[in-house]
């Protein structure tokens, strides 16, 4: 009689079947979950450009062709946004430098100058309602709870009682003169929008960023947007010195001097172009000449921070390839603020941030792009001088602290109250909803608005964060990432105690202060997965030579 197998033998499987059955079972799960996320998609796509079709209809029976497509874009952006928030913000960030130049290309009309947050508000309130049932909190760092709460209390009184007052109680008109129609709450939440509204982005790219992946993923697309915008910005100097365009040449009187829509040329919004007059002044791709000039500052971190701080090479090329556009058309713009701020912060980081000491790794990139800046400079040497006698005379006209000086002096004496005189009051955007008065520096701004309670708040809010964020980057052991952190804290140091102009209260600044604090939070995290990650890589590594011996 034959004997038979033991039942240990027939049933034993060699790892590699094991394997393999563990591998065909996750790429069946794999399967499974991109068919339902397309699935998912479809549907929401197709409910989405339904409702879109629909209402794009009702506001092209009312207002045309132009209400109708934005109307169309919006019902489907929002309805994305909200489902999918990670890809919203990405979204949100790409648009924010390229929004100007879209909005006059649609329609220039208001509704479009805030067309940024209908990726904005639905992807946060996407990323909360998923923070909720993970029970994870959205504002990043905790460490600014206390403050952001005080400063919010305070911004909430002034919005009951000051423009709560000016609502149901306004100010009698002048006699023989018509009273102004005017929507002080509707200002005062526009106003408060404005003044506190980005401060989750904190937290939503804290989130976003995942792991070293999507944070190469989000700092080399900055790369690339301020490559697009600097490369657009050269060509729009391009075409108006060629006469492609005719900017404000042939305007006469003040007209010279003066910003127009009409004076467009093909990106951005208004721009000056007197050449007879000196006067330059490019919007490169957004809606007015100093926002540019407040783009090219802030990509002066993001590039450098790239330049010297990314793993690879070639992009570490791209990020002081990115540097060097930004230095053109800093002197190309004809914003004086840019001509002088973009080579200060660039100094300001080599000595902050401690890369002055690694200087000879980027030796013989500096050269070639030394190289570009020289022949640049040769070829336009009026330009250049014209740029430095504007920078000198009006530095001698107005010097910086002497009209800070006198913006907090004048704001202090026209100051209604303790809680100021109203959210909205001094903030471009809420035009729309009464009278405004343009404060042209951010804490008399701030003053303004929301007296010095007010302004005592939002100091201890930057504050904290600052001093956060620069005892989060020294924690970072990871070289690159530690000067990469290094960059960001800077930025949000300078910008924090920054009161010449408003950057804060627009475009693209608003923006990327709040974006590169959540940038620089999630660094340690990230740095802790590497480590732990190349730990784990050296015990298998370790294993298998114990099993070859």
């Amino acid at each position: 009689m034959a004997k038979s197998k033991p039942k240990s033998q027939k049933s034993a499987k060699t790892p590699k079947t094991e394997k393999s059955t563990l591998d065909l079972k996750e790429r069946l799960i794999q399967k499974r979950k991109a068919a339902q996320a397309k699935k998912e998609l479809t549907s929401i796509l197709s409910t989405a450009v339904g409702g879109g079709l629909f209402l794009g209809l009702i506001l092209f029976l009312v207002g045309g062709i132009k209400a109708a497509v934005p109307g169309v874009l919006a019902v489907i952006i929002l309805s994305l946004s909200y489902k999918y928030p990670n890809y919203a913000l990405i979204a949100f960030i790409i648009y924010v430098p390229i929004g100007g130049t879209i909005t006059y290309y649609i329609g220039n009309s208001p509704i479009l100058q805030l067309a940024k947050d209908a990726f904005y508000i639905p992807a946060l309130i996407g990323l909360w309602q998923n923070l909720k049932k993970r029970r994870l909190p959205l504002i990043i760092p905790q460490g600014i709870k206390t403050p952001l709460f005080i400063l919010l209390g305070i911004c909430i009184l002034t919005l009951l009682f000051v423009n709560g007052s000016q609502q149901f109680n306004p100010t009698p008109a002048a006699p023989f003169k018509p009273v102004p129609k005017e929507f002080p709450l509707g200002m005062g939440i526009l106003g408060l929008k404005v003044f506190l509204g980005y401060v989750p982005l904190i937290g939503c790219f804290y989130y976003t960023i995942r792991n070293k992946k999507d944070f190469l993923r989000i700092t080399r697309l900055q790369i690339v947007m301020i490559i697009i915008c600097c490369v657009l910005g050269i060509i729009q100097y391009a075409f108006l010195l060629v006469g492609i365009c005719e900017g404000t040449k042939d305007a006469e009187g003040a007209a010279l001097f003066k910003a127009t829509l009409e004076a467009r040329c093909y990106f951005g919004g208004s721009l000056v172009y007197s050449p007879s007059q000196g006067m330059i002044r490019l919007p490169g791709t957004f809606v007015a000449p100093w926002q540019w000039a407040w783009f090219l500052i802030s990509s002066t971190f993001f590039s450098f921070a790239t330049g010297f701080s990314d793993p690879s090479l070639l992009w570490r090329i791209a990020g002081l390839s990115s540097m060097a556009a930004v230095f053109i058309n800093a002197v190309i713009s004809g914003q004086r603020i840019a001509l002088a701020l973009v080579p200060t912060c660039f100094v300001l980081c080599l000595l902050l941030t401690g890369q002055l000491a690694n200087l000879k790794r980027f030796i013989p990139v500096f050269g070639g792009l030394a190289m570009i800046l020289g022949i640049a400079i040769a070829s336009n040497p009026a330009v250049i001088q014209e740029r430095t006698e504007s920078f000198v005379s009006r530095w001698e006209a107005s010097p910086p602290y002497e009209f800070i000086t006198q913006q907090f002096e004048e704001v202090w004496k026209n100051l209604d109250g303790p809680l100021g005189n109203g959210l909205g009051r001094a903030t471009n955007s809420a035009r729309a909803f009464g009278d405004t008065k343009l404060v042209e520096t951010y804490y008399p701004k701030v003053m303004h608005e929301v007296g010095l309670f007010g302004v005592l708040g939002f100091l201890a809010l930057v504050t904290t964060l600052t001093i956060i964020c620069f005892r989060t980057y020294r924690l970072i052991k990871n070289r690159n990432f530690r000067s990469y952190g290094a960059a960001m804290w800077v930025f949000i140091l300078f910008i924090s105690y920054n009161t010449y102009y408003y950057p804060l209260d627009v475009d693209p600044v608003a923006v990327y202060y709040w974006f590169a604090a959540g940038i620089l939070l999630k660094l340690p995290e990230i740095d802790r997965l590497e480590r732990l990650q190349e730990e784990q890589a050296e015990r298998v590594q370790g294993q298998k030579s114990k099993q070859k011996k």
